[in-house]
């Protein structure tokens, strides 16, 4: 079941401007980028009441897609796993593999029969936010 949206990622080919964009956008530099030393290739904000995440990537790790496509919003789920394989026997396609991210961070996405993308993430930030 979806529980909420987790996190919004755009994509960019120059990412010194791009984060140098958006750390004028939030007023404030990211909180969290990768790798930790070297060229910025992913970098994420924080913003609004909710504290949602606004992550951008370097446009060489975009997902592929077989035509242009927009952002990737992706949705909070408990457990991939099972949501991936709910949403499969509803009809979608595998498209991204569920990838550990970090220590309890996955993700993964599918296309719904109507070709749309829908991002999934097994957030531990988004269920610490919302326990309780």
């Amino acid at each position: 079941m979806f529980r909420g949206l987790a996190n919004l990622n755009l994509v960019a080919e120059d990412m010194p401007a791009a984060v140098a964009w958006y750390t004028a956008v939030f007023d404030s530099p990211p909180y969290f980028t990768r790798p930790e030393q070297g060229p910025t290739q992913y970098a994420e904000w924080r913003f609004g009441d909710d504290d949602d995440e606004f992550a951008l990537m370097d446009a060489r790790f975009r997902p592929a897609l077989a035509q242009p496509g927009g952002a990737l919003v992706s949705m909070h789920v408990d457990d991939i796993r099972a949501e991936v394989d709910r949403l499969i026997g509803l009809g979608a396609t595998a498209f991204d593999p569920i990838t550990q991210r970090g220590e309890g961070w996955w993700s993964a996405s599918v296309s719904d029969p109507f070709g749309n993308l829908l991002g999934l993430i097994q957030s531990p930030h988004w269920a610490a936010q919302h326990a309780g």
